[in-house]
């Protein structure tokens, strides 16, 4: 029986202990002395909300199949038990061994989302991990980052050791062998993380730099040639003795890839997949068994860098999926499915699955949750099966109010589509809709905005002009409208486009409400709009470059903590951390990009070529025609170079 770290008195004094306890069912426990590597997979942010998230299940299975390693969970403490390990001097510790972070060989740490990094510098203070790589010693992890935010590292590349660009089941395990075998040869740190750069997808901030014109845009971004670094070949020829260890020393004295490579799995049904998902003792965000059904994603909305950094779109067989549920509902006694994706609606074989689900499965009563629906391809057929639909609303994202919007961003549904799919749900039963869209996106003008309160108008006219008093039921259409703020994201149409300032958003959400307060039917209408000032450290974050590392850093040192929490979020802080970094917050906000920029991210190659988000952004700002999705026309986007997925459907004769 492992000893827990904290005391029944700490437990005592902390909002949900069972957060920190770990022994949960399904979570997998080895001897420390029979691995030969021992990875910490965190998400920085609180239990409940990593618990939901797919990628680390995956990443557990995955290493974890390896006998040699051990992968265990790290999560962000809570503000309260934070305060306690660092009033006690309490490392922090992964759950399955209860062992302190810092004795790890690696540190993994996904961002999935922006608002999490001072998170990031909270987990390194509380294992005792300087924040900044170049002072780390021999004896810390490695800390490597991945996931979306990934995409663009440069914020806060100075605080880690490696990124990986990609999908995990491609390289994780050569990487996991170069590391063992650079160690085991002597390797100092140094040596060890530029062996590790010869594996495709990594990326090590180390050994590249950047420079800045005058204007303050970045000038180039250049690799530190290294080939030969004494430090990095001529020492550790003493290392390689034997041939075994030729190919070693080839990757210490190779030069830098130029560009680092995003990493795509062409092997979907053959990769690690969680069949047996650890089961938390509290109620996570999403409690219920995740069924992947594809990756990647048709459509081609311009704002969405989903859609870009994961294509191209790829589907698990029919019969893969139905293994994976019988043996996921199984292992767990979850009585709940998800269908995940970007858009379960473009699932080919979703209606076979859905039979399988409900009338096939042996044994099972299984309610059901298909998120990532699309309004135009809405089918009562579908849905009728789906139990767990009928218990909440329907959620559908126009996106933009008026026709002309919804084309610039290249969302590709109508107005037409919105109604029909609307009543099509009435018609079904359900009286609930959530409806969302975004403020600021490019072009955008008062009468886009106006639009949204006319399209939520026009839903309910819709009920209760097609639908019969008598099939009413004594319910009222309800509809939800909620905006978020745009942020131009990097590896999308947008990432040229600039940002407006908080108080211009908060305009426009004022211009929707009272647009909604003037609608007949605007007590059937209730209205929601995000935070604005966390959009602008959003968008500071997702385009900045590796000077904003400073201001995380100063924020945090300040009190920052949980900034994608409301109640924890304080603006005032980094309005501070800007002033004593130095950083003119317009510059990475509501300033124009050149077409030729060279951006932080330049250096990652997605497979979606620049030349091709380029002209997307052009057709965009020129209101030119919408680009078809990857099933009805090729747009040439790079993602062919795969070699797998949506792209060769059509070879493969629609199968």
């Amino acid at each position: 029986m492992i000893k827990p770290v904290l005391s029944n008195r700490i437990l005592m004094q902390v909002e949900k202990p069972a957060r920190y306890i770990g022994n949960e069912v399904n979570s997998i426990v080895k001897d420390p002395d029979q691995v030969d590597i021992r990875f910490a997979m965190c998400f920085p942010d609180v239990y409940e909300i990593g618990m939901s998230h797919l990628g680390i299940q995956i990443i557990y299975e995955q290493l974890n199949r390896r006998k040699d390693t051990w992968c265990e969970r790290v999560y962000s403490p809570w503000p309260d038990l934070s305060e306690i390990m660092k009033r006690e001097q309490i490392p922090l510790f992964a759950l399955e061994s209860q062992s302190p972070v810092k004795h790890f060989d690696f540190l993994g740490i996904t961002l999935q989302y922006e608002l999490c990094y001072t998170n990031v510098l909270q987990v390194l203070d509380l294992s005792g991990i300087p924040f900044r790589a170049a002072e780390r010693s021999e004896e810390d992890p490695i800390v490597m980052g991945g996931g979306p935010c990934a995409y663009n590292p440069e914020p806060i590349a100075p605080f880690f050791d490696l990124f990986y660009i990609g999908e995990s089941e491609t390289v994780m395990d050569a990487l996991m062998d170069v590391y063992k075998r650079a160690r085991d040869a002597g390797c100092t740190r140094r040596q060890i993380l530029k062996a590790c750069t010869t594996v495709s997808g990594i990326y090590c901030p180390l050994f590249y730099e950047p420079s800045y014109h005058p204007d303050g845009t970045l000038r180039s971004f250049e690799r530190i040639h290294t080939a030969g670094d004494p430090d990095l070949c001529e020492e550790a020829l003493s290392a390689f003795r034997n041939e075994e260890m030729k190919d070693l020393y080839e990757r210490l004295s190779s030069e830098l890839p130029e560009k680092i490579v995003r990493q795509i799995s062409t092997t979907l049904d053959k990769d690690p997949y969680p069949e047996h998902p650890i089961v938390p003792f509290i109620k996570a965000t999403q409690d219920r068994v995740v069924l992947e059904i594809q990756r990647g994603c048709i459509r081609g909305c311009r704002f969405c860098q989903a859609g870009m950094i994961y294509r191209p779109l790829r589907e698990r067989s029919l019969e893969t999926l139905k293994n994976y549920a019988m043996n996921m509902l199984e292992s767990s006694g979850y009585e709940e499915l998800s269908l995940s994706s970007l858009s379960s609606s473009d699932y080919r074989n979703l209606p076979e699955l859905l039979d399988f689900l409900i009338t096939e499965l042996p044994g099972q009563h299984v309610n059901i949750s298909l998120p990532s629906l699309r309004i135009d391809n809405f089918s009562l057929d579908v849905m009728s099966k789906v139990q767990d639909v009928k218990k909440s609303s329907l959620t559908f994202a126009p996106e933009a109010g008026t026709q002309r919007l919804r084309d610039v961003i290249n969302k590709g549904i109508t107005e037409e589509d919105i109604l029909t799919g609307s009543l099509a749900a009435f018609k079904g039963g359900w009286y609930k809709v959530k409806l969302y869209f975004m403020l600021g996106l490019p072009t955008e003008t008062d009468e886009d905005r106006r639009g949204i309160a006319h399209l939520a108008q026009k839903i309910c006219e819709v009920y209760y002009d097609e639908i019969p008093k008598e099939d009413r039921q004594g319910n009222a259409v309800d509809i939800t409208v909620s905006t978020s703020f745009f942020v131009p994201k990097p590896f999308t149409p947008f990432q040229w486009a600039s940002m407006q300032h908080p108080s211009d958003y908060l305009d426009d959400a004022r211009t929707v409400k009272s647009e909604v307060r003037a609608m007949k039917n605007q007590k059937r209408i209730h209205y929601k709009y995000h935070d604005a000032q966390g959009t602008e450290l959003e968008g500071i974050m997702a385009r900045g470059d590796r000077r904003v590392a400073a201001v995380i850093e100063y924020a945090y040192r300040h009190g920052a903590l949980f900034d994608s929490w409301t109640d924890c979020f304080h603006y005032e802080i980094w309005q501070e951390a800007y002033e004593k970094c130095g950083l003119d917050v317009d510059f990475y906000t509501t300033r124009a990009r050149n077409d030729d920029e060279l951006f932080p991210w330049d250096f990652i190659d997605v497979k979606v070529s620049r030349q091709f988000l380029l002209n997307e952004w052009h057709r965009a700002t020129k209101e030119q025609m919408i680009t078809p999705n990857c099933r009805q026309k090729c747009s040439g986007c790079g993602a062919l170079s795969a070699g797998e997925g949506v792209c060769f459907e059509s070879k493969k004769g629609g199968e």
